[in-house]
Parts: structure tokens; sequence; C-alpha cells
């Protein structure tokens, strides 16, 4: 008898999961304490817009100051290197408790083509990054009288500039506003909680403007060339009620957290939807089949029958490209420990908004780590399929994905290298990255292999005839074609209200924090992954057609199809992209991505139908 016992846990599981759907906590480890008199560096790093997936490094930009001579670029993790982050000094001077009320940083003359550069710029409505105390400046909303520190809300971010009476006006003045909590007990010390800029375009003369509010002309740029003067105003603001440790949450405020359950109870009704269905093959139907199966006296009576026990001879017959479906469960299997991994630690607070490119950089670590799973479950499956050299399927498990991939990135990073984008990755970067594929992760899946090839192998209940039974005609609606295209629906249905917010803190460039229902929807989705896989396969068996292996993979896999089409729907209702690197750029990461979780839910599919079949049929006498 096949346990539903996992299935009863769900619930339970779900609501210990859900004690994370509430407004993520960033947990203060330990903040900078500054004095008076202390100078506070301010980073720039780069500008980037959601109408291009191109970000350019602020410091390296031909219409802004140059760089300080002693300018020094800060040290970047593997994440911030690829999300294109380039951060470097600057010259704003902020000393804790001086406020300034004009000061000029530079007067810059640009080029036409430098002016003109600016103005493309502006019109793709591109948003300046800087950093103080690692806290992103931010404009600020909700700026009522007397609510200077109740709820505000917090955009990353400054416009590059604005266009007016049909002209762009790039801002060449910013106030920054700096907030900061005394500690009580510290002798004065103070913790940055806030970091605000305010931008503003102004036509300047030779005198600092005071009040950028009364400055009533612009600084425009064209086509021609001009001289930018750069200034900006410095007020230090005493914040009483926010401390250091939940200084991100004025970044984090979400007014869709009834979207969130929304998607919460959609998949969990599919889940129950599906669970019901699995319940009643494991309950009555496949309990009828095993308790008439194991009649002897029945035996005469099935033999002209049709039915799963039927094929017991050819069910776990080698399926065609064995080697290429070890690699890729492999791929899968690595693939899906990297997801797991990553989310408990996003959960704990160990990855959050204000570890920059920690995303990135984990998920890529556990990937090349995982390496060691990959192979230990790929050499245990080439064994079931008598395969003869254990080091080859290892080695293809360890590149034919991976391999793919950096193609891919490889291809791409041509085009943005053209672009001259902080987005293009650099040598010693890419480098790295081949490091990692063939220093450790090739290595552990070899490894991972040795010790899934010394291990049994797996026994499966019955012989494997020599001659292939011939399969029946199937119903139209059961053929692979319509079983697999409909399948995949299910698992797109659990996800497609949360992959709207994921993919917009992707491409436009904001905050995503809500791990608790993250995880929600992850298991959600892994559940109905393991279920409508067992669903396919076990009609697939009733109608005797023991090809199950690949269409166990793609039952639940195939829902990355959707996904994609959903980018594409996303690209044109959400994005302004209009030029041919920029949607290369957003085409293929989004092709990586449903490939990496087609590899997710079909490895996980796979595995679960595998385990199904092998206790179906040991739970029966088979002659």
């Amino acid at each position: 008898m096949v346990s539903h016992t996992p299935l009863l846990l769900l619930p339970l599981l779900l609501l210990v999961l859900a004690a994370g759907t509430q407004a993520f906590y960033i947990p203060g480890l330990s903040p900078n304490v500054f004095y008076d008199n202390d100078r506070v560096p301010l980073f720039v790093n780069k500008i980037s817009s959601k109408n291009s997936p191109l970000p350019y490094a602020y410091a390296d930009l031909p219409f802004v100051c140059d760089k300080p001579k002693d300018a020094k670029r800060a040290w970047l993790n593997l994440g911030e290197v690829l999300r294109g982050d380039r951060i470097s000094t600057s010259d704003y001077q902020l000393v804790v408790g001086k406020d300034i009320a004009c000061e000029t940083l530079c007067t810059k003359s640009v080029s036409a083509e430098g002016a003109a550069m600016a103005r493309d710029f502006i019109a793709n409505k591109y948003n300046v990054e800087w950093i103080v105390d690692n806290l992103p400046g931010a404009t600020r909303y909700n700026l009522a009288d007397g609510q200077a520190n109740k709820e505000r809300t917090y955009r990353a971010g400054f416009p590059l500039g604005k266009e007016k009476w049909e002209k762009s006006h790039i801002h060449n003045h910013v106030t920054i506003r700096i907030l900061y909590h005394t500690l009580p007990g510290q002798g004065g010390g103070k913790t940055i909680v806030g970091f605000e800029v305010n931008p503003y375009s102004i036509d300047q003369g030779d005198s600092c403007p005071e009040d950028p509010l009364k400055v009533g002309t612009f600084q425009s740029v064209s086509d021609k060339e001009v001289d930018i003067k750069y200034t900006y105003s410095v007020q230090w603001i005493e914040d009483k009620e926010l401390t250091w440790n939940h200084r991100w949450n004025t970044y984090l405020v979400s007014t869709d957290v009834e979207t969130h359950w929304y998607s919460i109870v959609n998949a969990l009704v599919t889940v129950l939807f599906l669970s019901g269905m699995v319940a009643l093959i494991i309950l009555k139907t496949l309990k009828k089949d095993m308790s008439i199966y194991s009649e002897e006296d029945m035996k005469d009576d099935l033999d002209d029958g049709a039915g799963w026990k039927l094929i017991h001879a050819d069910v776990f017959r080698t399926p065609r490209y064995s080697s290429i479906l070890c690699a890729i469960l492999g791929s899968g299997v690595q693939t899906l420990v990297m997801a797991v991994a990553t989310i408990i630690f996003a959960v704990l607070g160990v990855l959050n908004p204000s570890y920059r490119g920690g995303f990135v950089s984990f998920g890529l670590f556990l990937f090349a780590f995982a390496g060691a799973f990959a192979g230990y479950y790929s050499a245990r499956l080439y064994k079931v399929f008598k395969g003869t050299s254990w080091t080859k399927n290892a080695i293809l498990t360890a590149t034919l994905v991976p391999g793919f991939l950096m193609t891919i990135v490889f291809l791409v990073n041509l085009f943005v290298w053209s672009k001259n984008s902080s987005n293009a990755i650099p040598f010693g970067t890419f480098l790295a990255l081949v490091v990692m594929w063939f220093g450790i992760s090739l290595p552990l899946t070899l490894v991972g292999a040795f010790f899934g090839q010394r291990k049994a192998v797996i026994e499966h209940p019955g012989r494997t005839n020599q001659i292939p039974r011939q399969i029946p005609e199937p119903i139209w609606y059961l053929r692979p074609r319509y079983v697999i295209t409909l399948s995949g629906l299910l698992p797109f249905g659990i996800i497609f209200i949360e992959l709207f917010f994921i993919l917009k803190s992707v491409w436009e460039d904001q905050f995503y924090y809500m791990f608790g229902f993250l995880s929600l929807v992850f298991v959600t989705l892994l559940v109905t992954c393991v279920e409508i896989s067992i669903i396919v396969v076990y009609f697939q068996l009733c109608g005797e057609d023991y090809n199950w292996w690949w269409r166990s993979f793609f039952a639940s896999s195939f829902s990355a199809f959707y996904i994609f089409l959903y980018t594409l729907v996303f690209f044109t209702k959400q994005l302004s992209i209009d030029h041919f690197v920029p949607g290369l750029i957003y085409f293929s990461n989004s092709l990586m991505i449903c490939i990496v979780y087609g590899l997710l839910t079909g490895t996980t599919g796979f595995i679960s139908s595998y385990w199904f079949i092998r206790k179906i049929y040991a739970a029966v006498k088979i002659d």
C-alpha cells in the first residue's frame, strides 16, 4: 500500500511557513557608529532604467564630474559584478552634524556627444544609484507637513533628469538628507537610518543657489556642447523613532500583501484538487487494482484485459537517450538543491536586500558545490540503465546544461561589451565563472558519481522482457502532446501571480523581500509537480504505454514554456524596451531562467514518478 502521509502533513508544513510571510526584517549585525565631524563617504554606483537592462557606471559617464584623483573602486562580490554594480568613491563631502547650504562640486564641459548621451538617458528614464553606509539614495514620498518621522515610502534611486516643454533637463543639483539616530549611552554616537536625495535641474550662474526651489530656469542638454555646473546641499536630520535594525523598512513597504495571499489561496486550491485525485488513485482505483491482481483465481480474466500490470515486464525498460536523461536529471537535482538552500537562507534572513548581489553570489556557489549531488544521482540512474562508463556520464552531467547556459552568456556578453555597459561581464569575472565550473563543480560531480556508482543498483520489481511489448494506440486526449501541454498549466497556475512580483524586482530594479510567500509558493509548486506527474504517469500506464521516463519529466517541466510566454506578455505590457541589444538581454535571460526552472520542476516530477512506479509494482504479485 502506498503511504499518503506526506499529503496529510502538507497543511502543517504550510502553517509553519506562513510565519515568514510578514514584512521582511533586516537583522542588525554591527552598525557603523559615527560621531560629530566624522567624514561619511558617499559612493556612486550606476544608472539604470526599467526601459533598458543596460546599466552604466555613474563615475564613467562623460557628462558628470570627473572621478576624484584618489578615487577607489569598492570591492564587489560576484553577484554585484554580474548585476552591473560599479561602486566608486566621490568628492561629495558629508561631515556628521555639518549642514551645507550649497556647495559647488565642479563645472563640467560636456561635448556634443556627451550631451546627446545624457539626453538619451533622460528620455529612457534612467535613475541614479548612490550609496551611504550601505543604504541606497532614495526619493521620498508622503512628505506631508508634520509627518517627517511618520510613515514614509522610499523609491530607491533618483532620476537622472526630466523632460519638460519638449526639452531634456539634467539634474545638476541635489539636496542630500541624512537621517540619523543617536544611540543612548554611546557618547553622542550616531547611526545612519536614512539617505534621501532630492534632485533639481537648475540653470546656475556664478553663485550657488541656496534655495533651488526659487530658481525658475533649468539646465538643458541637447546635441550641442554645454557647461554643466554641479552643486549640492546637505542636511543632517535626527530621527528619534527609526532605529538601525529597522532602517530598511521604509524601502520595503508593500501594498500588495492581499495579492500575495490570493496567490497562496490559489495555489492551495490547486494542490487540494490534485491531492484529491492522487488520493482517489491510491485509496480506491489502485487499491482495487492491486487486490484484483493479487488474486490467483482472477489471473485468467485479466490476461485478456488492459491495465498497468500488463506492462510490468516493460515498464522499467531503458528509455531512449538514457545518457542525456541522466545528465539532465543530474543537473536538475543540482538546481533543486541550490533553490532549496537559497530559499532557506533567504527565509532565515541571511540573504536580504541589504546584502547587495547576495542572491546571485549564493546561488552560483551553491550550484557549484551541489555538483556532488548531481554526480551521485546521475551515476545511480546511469547504473540502472546499465551504462558502461560512469566517468563519461559524470562529465556529460557537469557540462551539458552548464555549457549551454555559459554559451548563451558568452554570446550575449559580446553584444553588451559593444554598448560599454557596466552589465558587461569583465574578463576576470568570466574567468572566475569558468574556474568555478571546471575547478569546483566538475570535480565535485566526479566525486559524487564515484560514490554513486559504488552503490548497489536500484532494484526493480520483476524482470524486463527482451522483446518490447506493442503499445496500443492511445485515446486522443491521452496522446503525449495533449497530456504534456495540459499538465504544464497547473504548475504555472501556482506561480504566475508571484512570478509578476519576481519579474518586477528583476527588470524594474525593485526590492523583493517577501520570502515567506516565496517559500509557500515554492513548496506548493513542488507538491503540484509531484502530484501532476504521478497522475499523468498512472493514466499513461493504464493505457499500456510504458514510455514514461521522459514524459514524467516533461509533464511538470513544460510549465517553463508557459512562463516564457508570460515573459513575452510582461515585456509588452510592463516594459518599454525598443532596442535590439536590451531586448536580446531580456529574452536570453528569460530563456535561461525558464531552462533552470524546467530542470527543477521536471526533476521533481521524475523522481516522484519513479518512486511511485516502483512502489505500485512492488505491492502486487508479479508472475
